[in-house]
């Protein structure tokens, strides 16, 4: 009696609506919802199956599966502060499709204890009237340790007081951007804790880069963010980065405003999906903790010293700013705190970043900041800084956009990271009298020539757009999608992505080539995402069919540990790279790997040597070419489920 009630339903229904009806009758055959909606189960389960190992038994997301993995992180099994924004991201589209966001509101929690530094002892000590003293960027890490310059004018800290008052407390909510999951290194500087040592398992905070834009990865000398004196030399690591005329025991954190960009962009979502769902309560709480980040994560928008923005072509003649004259409101590259050890000293220092990369902008999460009542930051300016931020924000996108489409590197308020005077050809057309710079940052490899700053970044805007209709964006993005389908080979069910882009000119003439291709997974991933929410706003029917090839494609590659295609990494002949120490200078790590003149990539992580797969770096050593390796990198991994996640919900497939 009750079949035959159920199918006279449906018989009606059929008759009323065709696809509800077929819907329904799949349901009722036991036929799962769709093709793409499958796949995000599939990967979902994938990335948190135990036996795949993506997850520390902390439940911190490793940055990829494998352990020899040298990127940003010089190791596969630290992790990133994007790492953790993925993780959200992923658990906020799961939370839609189960209607529960119980795991969102976990990953916050792991992040919150693991990745916001609890141990900031002496910020309260701050004096947001002097912010830090000033040290030039050097261009190699040779020029190394960089001179505290007491008479280098800097400028005046506007957030500091209002942050305080807002949240009763001198304490930065922040994601440091690595960590040290299982202790390799032996610092042991877990959180509220600053103590530990080599007998510590658990996830540790550690730094690396310091040495400007020359210092890749295979250059870098990673060392505490509890610098207590204990391991390097007789001043900890600290005289290995600035010169100054004596040195105190420290601790000092680095965030990298982009993952926590997306930390927010995920909770935007969340908050939507939840009300959609009409379970918004669960998440208010993991909500609000978002909108905290967000107030904070406004020191992005500042000059690294405060000072004023806007043609600073000398370190002494560029004056300190005051009140929000130092913001130039992009989201710049990372901004840094720290302070002395409680026992000797009450002092502490914040900078900024004077550089923007295009590729760390978000637009998405601007958005969500300025208009989205349960993210608005609390604090008094915070809603207006971002509704700034939001016009900069797209303001520079058409600034930095070619005539074929793509987005060139970024913007600086500080030429050469120490104020200096550009070549004339660069000045010739500026951003709110920020500088044109085609690889801010970084230039080893050059921080725009990786693809996937494009579809990183494209993405927010293209989310943007989906959510808002801004007429602004839609020729922005219409040149990009035209660009990258025509710059991707797609083609017998297969795929090629760009991967490193060259440049040439200045705005408002750039333009980009292709040099090299390759089969990135999260790359593909990515633009994949963009093309599809590009197409739901707009309608673009080549978009969408482009998107769902590209996807079909990626899911060819499918295997038990996830998506993934074998690859030849072009920079792991580095291994035995000199790593400059200056003459004289001898320390030690945790575990006695000594650090001199003398010093290499491998021969400060002599642990490397007991990797499963060392053997094949031992053959590109000897002269042999570098073999395939296969890497299950979480963000791409999480990426990827996202993509088929996101399809099914824009296109109900």
């Amino acid at each position: 009696m009750i079949i035959s009630c159920n199918f006279h339903k449906l018989r009606n229904l059929l008759a009323q609506n065709m696809k509800i009806a077929i819907f329904l009758l799949a349901l009722v055959a036991g036929i799962q919802a769709g093709t793409y909606l499958d796949r995000f189960n599939e990967q979902y389960k994938k990335i948190h199956n135990s036996s795949n190992g993506y997850f520390s038994k902390e439940g911190v997301p490793y940055h990829s599966i494998e352990t020899l993995v040298v990127e940003a992180p010089d190791y596969g099994h630290e992790t990133t502060s994007e790492a953790y924004s993925y993780y959200l991201w992923l658990e906020a589209l799961n939370g839609y499709i189960t209607g529960d966001f119980s795991s969102f509101n976990e990953a916050w929690k792991n992040l919150e204890t693991y990745i916001i530094p609890t141990y900031q002892p002496t910020l309260g000590g701050y004096n947001p009237s002097s912010p830090a003293t000033y040290a030039d960027e050097k261009d190699t890490p040779s020029e190394y340790p960089s001179a505290m310059e007491s008479g280098v004018p800097v400028g005046q800290d506007p957030l500091f007081n209002e942050l305080k008052e807002t949240y009763g407390e001198a304490f930065m909510y922040s994601m440091h951007w690595l960590l040290d999951v299982d202790n390799k290194y032996g610092f042991g500087d877990a959180q509220g804790q600053c103590e530990g040592g080599p007998e510590q398992t658990g996830p540790s905070l550690i730094n690396t880069f310091q040495r400007g834009p020359e210092e890749s990865v295979w250059r870098t000398i990673p060392q505490p963010t509890c610098d207590k004196f204990e391991y390097g030399g007789t001043n900890g690591f600290l005289d290995l980065f600035v010169g100054d005329n004596s040195y105190t025991p420290q601790w000092k954190y680095t965030a990298a405003p982009d993952a926590d960009a997306r930390a927010i962009q995920a909770a935007f979502w969340a908050v939507q999906w939840a009300k959609e769902k009409g379970v918004y309560d669960s998440i208010s709480e993991t909500v609000a903790k978002a909108a905290k980040m967000g107030d904070f994560l406004r020191y992005s928008m500042f000059d690294k010293y405060f000072k004023k923005i806007g043609d600073c072509t000398s370190k002494y003649d560029c004056p300190g700013g005051t009140g929000k004259d130092s913001a130039h409101y992009l989201i710049n590259w990372y901004f840094s705190w720290g302070g002395a050890m409680p026992d000797r000293g009450s002092w502490a220092w914040i900078i900024g970043d004077g550089a923007s990369h295009f590729g760390y902008q978000n637009p998405l999460a601007a958005y969500a900041l300025s208009n989205i009542e349960e993210l608005k930051p609390k604090s008094p300016t915070a809603v207006s800084d971002w509704a700034t931020s939001l016009e900069r924000q797209l303001e520079l996108y058409e600034f930095l956009q070619t005539p074929e489409g793509a987005f060139a590197g970024g913007v600086t308020n500080s030429w050469h990271g120490r104020y200096d005077t550009p070549d004339s050809n660069v000045t010739a057309d500026t951003f709110h009298g920020l500088f044109y710079d085609w690889e801010p940052v970084y230039h080893d490899p050059p921080s725009n020539r990786w693809f996937g700053m494009q579809p990183w970044s494209t993405d927010r805007l293209a989310q943007y757009y989906y959510v808002t209709k801004d007429a602004e964006v839609e020729p922005i993005l219409k040149k990009w999608a035209e660009w990258v389908m025509s710059a991707i080979k797609l083609e017998n069910g297969d795929f090629q992505m760009p991967d490193h882009l060259t440049w040439k000119g200045v705005p408002p003439e750039i333009h980009v080539t292709i040099g090299v291709y390759t089969q990135e997974i999260g790359t593909a991933s990515a633009t994949a995402r963009t093309l599809a929410y590009w197409a739901a706003a707009s309608g673009d029917e080549e978009a969408k069919q482009f998107s769902k090839d590209l996807l079909d494609a990626l899911y060819k590659y499918a295997s038990p540990q996830g998506i993934t295609i074998p690859e030849i990494p072009d920079q792991y002949g580095r291994f035995e790279e000199p790593v400059y120490v200056p003459s004289g200078w001898t320390g030690t790590y945790p575990y006695g790997d000594v650090i001199d003149s003398s010093a290499t990539f491998v021969g400060i992580r002599s642990w490397y040597k007991d990797d499963p797969e060392w053997s094949k770096i031992e053959e590109i050593l000897d002269g042999g070419e570098i073999p395939e390796f296969t890497f299950h990198r979480f963000w791409a991994q999480t990426d990827v489920a996202i993509s088929f996640g996101t399809y099914a919900i824009l296109f109900d497939e």
